[in-house]
């Protein structure tokens, strides 16, 4: 773990409670920043800005934070305070150390602070217009992102960062009462038990990265859509007791999509459940599918239709793995991307619209939009719907073409286009045309399918509970709405518009 373990982020979000439990789990000293500013001042933080005016004060801040992160011992917790990283030159120090980024929505902190005395928390439009400024600045500092209420599981948090090194990220996802670790990096291929864990992969990806882990015993599947099926995952559950597997086992889930929901599937239900950790090897399985703890098979009827809700023990995202895809496959992926970027909105839309595709912070950033719904809602019953943008219409096409014509990230373009144009925002819908024409990715449907079948697919989706088709719809990039009801006729000339 290299350097100072410092934690960051704004008013409110509880780096001083971090930072001591992070003391108190390894036995060393913490270092306040405010606080030995404080001491060393011998005024209170609100007494400097009022003396010396912010400017002022930020130079103290500076020179204090340089002096101890010169000096400090390797793994000391340090606590910043929320406006530090407005320096150039602590930004640039704390490249030498372990950044923990505590995250906090803009309601939460307000709440928090708006009686305080604190200098920068006395009009909340000034307050909301330096949280948005700072976001960015922490995110791109971070090292480890500790969601809201991380200061929970600041023990897990403590035991997997002393494992880190550096050139690794660290995020956790929170679904229910699982708190896990996803890690990114090129050097975070998961530590593993030739004599419990057992790897399933499929060809292509096993020939590919599979000696990476050539000690594990293996199972291997078919790859592409068409084997995502109960008899492959019924070949898997045999294959599993051939092994001699138990309940002390781990399934190491080596591929993409496919490979990662029917191993988790099959980890789900061996023996009731084992566990499984994912290493996803395409791009939509590293934004998308190898979190959250979606598992399944397909039917001939409808896609997903059987499965579970298994969360992974760990998630390890390594980019160089990208490198090895066929382009089709990768660009296949961007769909998932920039279907993300519109349920985020904000810098991350900005970025994949001026250009970003695969590169380690999209995909991070990516990822932590799929973490964050998760954790407002595990199964269903709400926000996770926005994740299901462009999917309905998307799941559709692969059904009536027996998930033989088209990539799932091929498709799912084709249902973004609808769902944009059922939403309105025809200007939106050109620009992501563009977009996906621009990696290849088909903007037209083919037109031997036929569209009413697509929209009768529809009335099968799995996320349907009533007499309609819960839609999500776009109303801004970052501005959603789930559950909608759309008209069949509208569905269908939309799918249409495709051809």
């Amino acid at each position: 773990m290299p350097g100072a373990l410092v934690f960051v982020g704004f008013m409110g979000a509880g780096k001083s409670t971090a930072a001591r439990a992070a003391s108190d789990a390894l036995g060393r000293p913490l270092v306040d920043i405010d606080a030995q500013i404080e001491t060393d001042a011998g005024r209170t933080i609100p007494q400097l800005f009022e003396s010396e005016g912010e400017a002022g004060f930020r130079a103290i801040e500076e020179r204090t934070i340089l002096d101890v992160l010169g000096r400090v011992a390797e793994g000391t917790p340090v606590a910043l305070g929320g406006g530090a990283l407005g320096s150039t030159r602590v930004v640039e120090a704390l490249k030498d150390h372990t950044v923990c980024w505590l995250e906090i929505d803009e309601a939460t902190a307000w709440r928090r602070v708006k009686r305080s005395d604190r200098p920068l928390a006395r009009d909340k439009e000034g307050f909301a217009r330096l949280f948005a400024e700072r976001l960015p600045v922490y995110e791109a500092a971070a090292d480890v992102f500790l969601p809201q209420g991380g200061r929970t599981f600041m023990g897990t948090a403590v035991a997997r960062l002393l494992e880190a090194g550096g050139g690794r990220r660290l995020a956790f996802a929170r679904a229910g009462d699982a708190v896990y670790p996803v890690w990114f990096g090129n050097r975070v291929w998961p530590a593993t038990d030739a004599e419990t864990d057992v790897l399933i992969t499929d060809a292509n990806v096993g020939a590919a990265h599979g000696s990476r882990l050539e000690h594990l015993r293996r199972l291997t599947m078919q790859p592409g859509e068409a084997h995502k099926t109960l008899a492959t995952a019924e070949e898997l559950w045999t294959g599993l007791a051939k092994l001699g597997a138990t309940r002390a086992s781990r399934v190491i889930a080596l591929g993409g999509g496919v490979v990662g929901d029917v191993a988790g599937f099959v980890a789900a239900s061996y023996q009731r459940g084992v566990p499984v950790v994912q290493v996803p090897t395409t791009l939509v399985a590293q934004i998308d599918s190898a979190l959250g703890g979606k598992t399944g098979v397909d039917l001939p009827a409808a896609k997903n239709y059987v499965g579970a809700y298994h969360q992974p023990e760990a998630v390890h995202v390594i980019p160089r793995v990208l490198e090895t895809l066929p382009a089709a496959e990768r660009a296949a992926g961007y769909a998932e991307v920039v279907k993300t970027g519109i349920i985020a909105g904000g810098p991350l839309w900005e970025r994949i619209r001026g250009g970003a595709i695969d590169d380690p912070d999209t995909v991070l950033g990516c990822a932590r939009v799929k973490l964050d719904v998760v954790s407002r809602d595990e199964r269903d019953g709400g926000p996770r719907q926005l994740l299901n943008l462009g999917h309905t219409v998307g799941h559709a096409i692969e059904t009536v073409t027996e998930y033989r014509r088209y990539r799932h990230g091929e498709a799912v373009g084709l249902g973004l286009l609808a769902v944009l144009r059922l939403s309105g925002q025809d200007a939106l819908r050109d620009e992501v045309e563009t977009l996906l024409a621009a990696m290849d990715l088909p903007v037209t449907m083919d037109p031997s399918i036929d569209p009413e079948a697509v929209v009768a697919a529809t009335r099968s989706d799995k996320k349907r509970l009533g007499a309609h088709v819960p839609y999500v719809v776009v109303d801004a990039p970052g501005r959603l709405r789930w559950g909608q009801e759309i008209d069949d006729a509208a569905v269908l000339a939309a799918v249409k518009e495709l051809r």
